[in-house]
């Protein structure tokens, strides 16, 4: 049973106990993409409104394989930052992390801060391993890249940012020492098995649904859906148009870099029979050529870093809706709890009109009635049997009494803290778009600049081919 004097709402925490109060006279740096909230601009806050205390530039960078030649070995990767954030001893602290240790941060912030939309981390479970390409050039930049993403979400978010652990983790010298202790610490008294672990499962079960909604988060889920819908369109759209451009296939008949490659070889023979215009083809062809590595090259500079950014943000997501999934369980649990006390209450009430001898009026209905036919048979039905069942179902209201108080209030505060969240995530969102979008158009636009150039330069050589008819 959950004691008066608990924390109903321990699990969920927001605030860095240990960290220092912010000094809001300290320095107002800022960085790019990084929100903080100042003591001027407090008026214009509203309630659910996150709260910065500072910024958190992070960096992945400087991969390195430890332990070369050996079965043990790995990557490790040299992580930075740049932060005025109070809790933390240097404003610029680094380590060297494998990807081991990234998996460990994100696992107990998503136990530490529950309430919170955790970044996920790119999925180990690839390929890669399975056929040891795992210690590519190729692989090991792009699982950088995830992981320096990883990071920056987390020095977007005004209270992961402020984590202990988040701090350890770019400062300690003694990191193996610092999970130990972690894992180890006393995460407090553990309540004994009460009368919310004894409820069946099939009273609370994951597929029962709110049975009073709030308008708020209805809203906020029909918003992700469309976004993740929107993102899943997107991700269709350009895979199909990458894999038209540049599918690695030639065969295919959809790889339009293989297409113009052979175009350059069929117009560099042709060159070969025409000897009047040798030179003018040869030039076409070299353009050609040029222009099909151009292709490739935007490629893998520009659609497939945006896919990959598209497919991870569409993950990020899909973290934020189990956080409103968490919410809707807490208030099932409320509203479950609830009905089961109302039951207690009223076979409580039935049992003492019994006793008092107005069972037929006591407006429980025919189930009242069927039971009070089920004890007579069970010869259960006297007054002394009923008096016994009705102090132990006094006990029991007692004691769900205080299970729907809790319920009720962690379902408040849970639903307070996501309301809070969802305008983090809102914030953290456009600005990946933002810079997502921008790369995109950046890439495409150095694309066609470059292929313009290239397709100006043989115009002239071009014309001055004359033949005689």
């Amino acid at each position: 049973m959950l004691g008066d004097d608990e924390d109903v709402f321990d699990s969920v925490t927001w605030e860095s106990p240990s960290g220092p109060p912010y000094d809001a006279g300290g320095p107002s740096a800022s960085g790019p993409g990084y929100k903080q909230s100042t003591v001027e601009g407090e008026e214009g806050r509203g309630p659910y409104d996150p709260k910065w205390e500072g910024y958190l530039i992070t960096t992945v960078k400087d991969p390195v394989k430890e332990l070369a030649e050996t079965k043990d070995a790995y990557v490790s990767y040299l992580v930075c930052a740049e932060t005025n954030l109070p809790i933390f001893s240097t404003r610029n602290p680094s380590a060297r992390r494998r990807f081991q240790d990234f998996v460990f941060l994100r696992d107990h912030l998503v136990k530490d801060f529950p309430a919170c939309v955790v970044p996920p981390l790119p999925d180990k479970h690839r390929l890669e391993y399975v056929t040891g390409d795992r210690f590519s050039p190729e692989f090991i930049e792009r699982r950088r890249l995830d992981l320096h993403r990883y990071l920056q979400r987390i020095g977007r978010h005004p209270t992961l940012q402020r984590s202990t652990l988040v701090r350890a983790f770019f400062e300690s010298t003694e990191w193996h020492v610092t999970m130990h202790q972690h894992i180890a610490h006393p995460p407090g008294p553990e309540p004994s098995p009460g009368l919310i672990d004894s409820i069946s499962d099939s009273l609370l079960n994951a597929f029962s649904r709110v049975r009073k909604p709030d308008e708020r988060f209805l809203s906020m889920r029909e918003k992700v859906d469309k976004f993740e819908e929107g993102l899943a369109l997107t991700e269709r759209v350009w895979t199909r148009i990458r894999n038209r451009s540049n599918a690695g296939d030639p065969e295919s008949g959809e790889d339009l870099t293989a297409d113009y490659h052979d175009m350059a070889v069929a117009v560099q023979g042709l060159g070969f029979l025409e000897s009047g215009i040798t030179d003018p083809l040869n030039h076409f062809s070299n353009t050609l050529l040029e222009f099909s590595a151009l292709l490739r090259h935007t490629t893998q500079t520009t659609t497939d870093p945006f896919l990959i950014h598209l497919h991870s943000l569409l993950t990020y997501s899909n973290a934020n809706r189990a956080v409103l999934k968490l919410r809707d369980q807490k208030q099932m649990d409320f509203e479950e709890l609830s009905d089961y006390l109302s039951g207690v209450t009223s076979e409580r009430d039935r049992l003492a009109a019994v006793i008092r001898g107005h069972a037929g009026s006591t407006g429980l209905g025919l189930g009242a009635y069927l039971r009070d036919r089920m004890d007579a048979l069970r010869g259960a039905d006297d007054d002394r049997s009923r008096v016994e069942k009705m102090r132990k179902l006094d006990g029991k209201i007692k004691e769900l009494q205080d299970a729907v108080t809790t319920a009720h209030e962690t379902s408040d505060a849970f639903s307070d803290e996501t309301l809070r969240e969802q305008n983090t995530f809102q914030f953290a969102k456009d600005v990946e778009m933002k810079e997502m979008l921008g790369n995109l158009a950046d890439g495409q636009i150095e694309f066609y600049k470059t292929a313009m150039e290239e397709w100006e330069r043989i115009i002239p050589i071009i014309q001055r081919i004359r033949v005689d008819v």
